[in-house]
């Protein structure tokens, strides 16, 4: 097996901040979920909070992406391209 170069090796190391920050976007995004369910957020509120929501989700799904080709890349890092991609996770 080809040993990655330290650009690979850099790029498959987890950023400990931005970690953090999607650990972090992932509570208040729960937080906001929780809040418009109580339903006692009135139409501003509520319209505020799903736009707020969007942007954490949107965020928190790029964090995920990266975290993906960073595996495809330390499963085969002479060729990420060729790695299968996740199959989704079916509720039960």
């Amino acid at each position: 097996m080809p040993k990655p170069s330290p650009k690979q090796t850099a790029a498959a190391a987890p950023d400990a901040s931005s970690v953090a920050r999607f650990e972090q976007s992932l509570g208040e995004l729960e937080a906001l979920v929780t809040s418009m369910e109580g339903g006692e957020l009135n139409l501003d509120e509520s319209l505020r909070a799903f736009e707020r929501g969007i942007a954490l989700y949107r965020s928190c799904q790029a964090t995920l992406e990266q975290a993906e080709a960073r595996v495809r890349l330390l499963l085969d890092p002479g060729h990420p391209e060729s790695a299968q991609p996740f199959a989704p996770v079916e509720e039960s």
